[in-house]
């Protein structure tokens, strides 16, 4: 009876060291590889909507996310005990770049692999993973030129303004989409709203000034911001 005791205490002990180094092993690989994720991450964002609690908020998941999985273990009963636990969460920030819902699964998947002991893998999908974004950003994947902007003219309401500008915008865009005409100034002007993709190489300053040529020097207003934001 004391050599089964003895026995499993000893085991215990054993089960317990090796729980302990790796939890640990997992906290610090995955704090490691997330932080390397955010940092990818702010080398490749676009835009003013740059959010320090996001990035700190990827490191964070990755790391819960490695414990819930040493925690789970092969305990199916432990598993959907979380699920209903997690269930009740209910997140109310609103992401308005899709990318950064991507960011925060890289950073769970990362998590997945250390929690799970898959310690090389985590590594290896972490570095082809900054590779593969890194490359798409240098190579500016997917761009099709600038971004969509909102381009308003206003002209005298004696000129004639259907296709006046025809020869400016072949020089200057990509495309363009008469999208509006209203008249303003008491009806003796009309304000014409374009959709518009600028070519890469034009300057807004260039554009604007080809077209205040054509407008009787009136008012243009260009709106430089990326719609859908």
């Amino acid at each position: 009876m004391n050599e089964f005791v003895q026995q499993y205490f000893e085991i215990g002990n054993e089960t317990t060291t090796f729980t302990v180094i790796e939890l640990l092993l997992a906290i610090i690989l995955s704090a490691i590889l997330s932080t390397v994720v955010t940092l990818v991450y702010k080398w490749t964002h676009h835009g003013v909507n740059y959010s320090q609690s996001y990035v700190q908020t990827v490191v964070i998941m990755s790391v819960v996310v490695a414990i819930i999985m040493i925690v789970i273990g092969n305990n199916v009963a432990v598993a959907f005990g979380l699920v209903g636990a997690f269930s009740i969460i209910r997140f109310r920030s609103a992401m308005s770049d899709p990318k950064d819902i991507a960011f925060i699964f890289f950073g769970m998947v990362v998590g997945i692999a250390c929690g799970l002991g898959f310690y090389l893998l985590a590594i290896i999908f972490t570095a082809l993973m900054s590779l593969i974004i890194g490359l798409m950003h240098k190579v500016d994947y997917g761009s099709k030129g600038s971004d969509e902007k909102v381009l308003k003219i206003t002209v005298p309401e004696n000129m004639h303004f259907e296709g006046a500008f025809d020869d400016v915008f072949r020089k200057h865009l990509e495309q363009n989409e008469l999208v509006n005409i209203e008249t303003t100034n008491l009806g003796t002007m009309y304000m014409l709203e374009y959709r518009v993709r600028t070519k890469k190489e034009t300057r807004d300053k260039t554009l604007m000034d080809a077209i205040r040529t054509k407008n009787a020097n009136m008012k243009v207003t260009l709106n430089v911001s990326r719609l859908g934001y």
